[in-house]
């Protein structure tokens, strides 16, 4: 099938009068928007993404849609960069049939941007592992969807894995960890939870920032070699990730010493690399490393069609693409959650949408019904938690591909809840904002 362009979908807004109005049957149809940054030094990641969550849709449409509901889309290239993805906001959040399902904005900065926006667009915003940390508090934010983790939950069990390695959680005192991190909110992220657990367990916590685009680290490698920290957490995206490993090698710091963030834990980051990167370590969105049933579909009848976004095909299966399509997934799934509340077989709003992101549950019979029962774990939403579970695994690169090297772990939620609790206070009081009175 192909997707109808914008011509058509602007004709089937006229048709039907009103994008709320009921479309006619043989036109049932939900429109998807998709930011991508295919462009800029963010392009390694961002392309593999982009054509990720554009393949499941396909996948959707071939399985036959959401219950009979076709998923329409229109991709906006924002290059990573903030204005721009603020104009695909404000471009696609009424495009027809149906208005925008939900935003991935793909870029913290521009989700900062569009947060403040959508309550009163009524439009939700899914960030799948990333944006603002404290917005699982869905009684702050009942617009923001931040699903199967944070970057506070990501440090967390990077925390947990050295802890492993070093024999205990006691063994961190006295240790020295560094953050090399991207300048800009994406980067800063996980600062105030390893400054929480530097207090708690007792290492030292050493700040590195990094001016973007971070083709330039020589500096930052000479600190690192100098202060000698024990393990390098690496917050980076796109061409900063090879860069800094090409600096570690030369600074003599080992990689297997270097665990980076999921968005620095993919093969674009590290295939020209081959050798000089073994031994980094990355942790993984749910299980991203690894392949489902899903893979298989989307050969089938998707790829083997001639209809695949990835036009060379070397993406697929990777960890970017199967991120993107996870994302997509939870997209489609916020829908016919939706469906099943609002009307089965029919075209949902992006207000309705909302409540199927907050009323998900994804069980293992559903996750393994559409392929993903290898790559995550359960996740049910409710409305004080806007974030499921954060089950995430921890990878290596061993010259030539990613090896699953940790079993599941999950972050310590005796220190991430209080945190979600005083930050989204304070984020609710510093905005005026009246929080959502949730049941339970």
């Amino acid at each position: 099938m192909k997707i109808l362009k914008t011509k058509h979908i602007a004709a089937v807004m006229l048709a039907a009068g009103a994008i709320g109005a009921t479309l006619p049957a043989a036109a049932q149809e939900q429109f998807v928007p998709l930011l991508a940054y295919r462009t800029g030094s963010f392009a390694p990641l961002g392309i593999p993404w982009a054509d990720g969550k554009m393949d499941y849709l396909k996948l959707v449409n071939a399985r036959g849609g959401v219950n009979g509901v076709k998923i329409v889309y229109d991709e906006c290239e924002t290059g990573y960069a903030t204005d721009r993805g603020v104009e695909c906001y404000e471009r696609l959040k009424n495009r027809p049939p149906t208005g925008a399902s939900a935003f991935d904005p793909q870029s913290t900065g521009i989700t900062f941007a569009v947060s403040d926006k959508a309550p009163n667009d009524k439009v939700p915003i899914m960030t799948v592992g990333y944006g603002l940390s404290q917005s699982v508090d869905g009684s702050v934010f009942p617009w923001n969807f931040l699903l199967l983790g944070t970057y506070w939950t990501a440090a967390d069990i990077m925390i947990q894995d050295i802890a492993k390695k070093l024999g205990g959680m006691d063994k961190l005192k006295g240790k020295k960890i560094a953050l090399v991190y991207h300048d800009s909110p994406y980067g800063k992220e996980p600062i105030p939870l390893l400054q929480e657990r530097a207090k708690k367990d007792g290492f030292q916590l050493l700040l590195y920032p990094v001016t973007a685009p971070g083709v330039e680290q020589k500096s930052t490698w000479l600190q690192i070699r100098q202060a000698r920290p024990d393990y390098v957490l690496l917050w980076s995206a796109g061409i900063m990730t090879p860069t800094a490993i090409r600096e570690a090698q030369a600074s003599g710091y080992p990689r297997d010493k270097m665990y980076g963030i999921w968005w620095a834990g993919s093969e674009s980051d590290v295939k020209d690399l081959g050798q000089v990167a073994k031994g980094y370590n990355v942790i993984t969105l749910a299980n991203s490393a690894s392949k489902g049933r899903v893979h298989d579909d989307l050969k089938k009848m998707v790829y083997d069609k001639g209809e695949g976004s990835d036009k060379t095909g070397n993406g697929v299966g990777t960890i970017a693409h199967t991120r993107g399509m996870m994302i997509s997934m939870l997209t489609v799934e916020a829908i016919r959650t939706a469906q099943e509340k609002f009307g089965k077989g029919k075209p949902v709003t992006p207000e309705q949408v909302r409540w199927g992101l907050e009323n998900l549950n994804l069980t293992p019979e559903r996750l393994k019904e559409i392929g993903f029962d290898e790559i995550m774990r359960p996740i049910k939403t409710s409305c004080n938690n806007h974030m499921g579970d954060d089950w995430a695994r921890i990878a290596q690169w061993d010259g030539s591909k990613f090896d699953v090297k940790s079993d599941w772990y999950r972050s310590d939620k005796s220190i991430i809840d209080p945190m979600v609790k005083e930050y989204a206070a304070k984020y609710a009081k510093d905005k005026n904002i009246t929080p959502v009175k949730c049941g339970g």
